[in-house]
């Protein structure tokens, strides 16, 4: 399984605050360094890459001299205010050593949950990872409550793989991986190289708690994997110190431990809209765009004669022929009345009739499914 790593093309990788503050001492910049040299090494060899980064409250506790992690929500807020700005900063400037650009991305669980925010989001990754660009993602501390709030970036981390439709998940952490017994207080613990994400076996081995500083242990690890393994993606968990990590994993080394998912990302992803039973609207083709979207195209305007309905951005609907009949259905880039003012239109058109362009398709072909 091991070629699933060398031969991912885009990664999300995640490092967790243990590592990123040196236990809780304060932001560990030349262990910063290292990390960002080889993700550039990676972007540089084609590897598209989102970065999820913990470390915003333990480097605001490290500012403010605090030794425990605070329970007060307010105050954690605070905290995280404060270590953002270190947070941000560092990585900028480490990546600016290397002549990358870095984009900070903010999110809260309302923005993957919500289908226009979610596709918001989606089209700005897009973007940023086109321009080459490395998107530093945290969750939005600043402003979520216990309702709302991911509860550990491990989460977050794999919503972004399925976001982005990552090919693989890195989680850096303190460990080496998964081990079938806790190596903490049993010596002879076997690292678990390989396995598949879905297995029930692994919740045994899974125990244990975050350290002082995070949110997560390795259940909440297992747990993303699993998120990852929905779309897809594959999973390493592994273990940050370990010299040239990332390097050596694209290499194919068998470091951590890989978690499978049970599909393809391709599979997974149609699965997933497959799922969407509720349709909003219907749009009737032309025999070219019908014949397009047989062939594994997008959608454009211009091949889309006729709207119905009354659906939002990020809403499925049903895409029929000329004769009526149901060919496929996706979810669409623009509400009902947009596609009314571009249908028949050329992608060049778009911004001009609507003042504003979010995306060249009405449905791109990785958001439609053909029936």
């Amino acid at each position: 399984m091991r070629d699933k790593v060398t031969g991912a093309r885009r990664w999300v990788v995640k490092i967790g605050s243990a590592l990123l503050t040196a236990d809780g001492r304060g932001l560990d910049q030349a262990a910063m360094a290292v990390w960002v040299e080889q993700m550039v090494a990676l972007r540089e060899a084609g590897v598209e890459l989102v970065l999820v980064s913990s470390g915003a409250v333990a480097a605001g506790m490290s500012r403010l001299g605090w030794s425990a992690r605070p329970k007060a929500m307010h105050e954690l807020q605070a905290a995280a205010a404060i270590g953002q700005m270190g947070l941000v900063q560092a990585w900028e400037s480490s990546f600016a050593r290397h002549q990358r650009h870095t984009a900070q991305i903010l999110l809260t669980h309302d923005d993957l949950s919500d289908r226009k925010r979610y596709l918001n989001a989606r089209s700005t990754l897009r973007t940023l990872i086109q321009f080459g660009a490395i998107p530093v993602i945290n969750e939005n501390d600043t402003v979520v409550t216990d309702e709302i709030r991911f509860g550990d970036n491990d989460t977050l981390a794999a919503l972004v793989a399925n976001l982005v439709e990552a090919d693989l998940l890195v989680i850096l952490t303190d460990r080496d991986g998964m081990f079938d017994a806790d190596p903490r207080v049993n010596p002879d613990a076997l690292l678990i190289s390989e396995a598949r994400a879905d297995d029930p076996a692994l919740d045994a081995v899974a125990g244990g708690t975050g350290g002082a500083l995070g949110r997560g242990g390795m259940q909440t690890k297992l747990r993303a994997a699993r998120l990852a393994a929905r779309s897809g993606a594959h999973t390493v968990i592994v273990g940050g110190r370990i010299e040239q990590v990332l390097a050596r994993l694209k290499a194919g080394e068998r470091l951590g431990t890989l978690l499978a998912p049970e599909r393809s990302r391709h599979a997974a992803r149609k699965q997933w809209l497959a799922g969407h039973l509720q349709t909003r609207g219907t749009l009737t083709l032309d025999a070219g765009a019908a014949q397009a979207l047989g062939s594994g195209r997008s959608l454009l305007p211009v091949g889309v004669r006729a709207v119905q309905g009354g659906f939002r951005r990020g809403e499925m609907v049903v895409c029929i022929d000329p004769q009526g009949r149901e060919i496929a259905r996706g979810l669409v880039n623009y509400s009902a009345l947009e596609a009314q003012r571009i249908l028949g239109h050329a992608s060049d058109d778009i911004e001009k009739l609507l003042g504003y362009v979010d995306e060249p398709e009405l449905i791109h072909r990785d958001n439609l499914i053909l029936v």
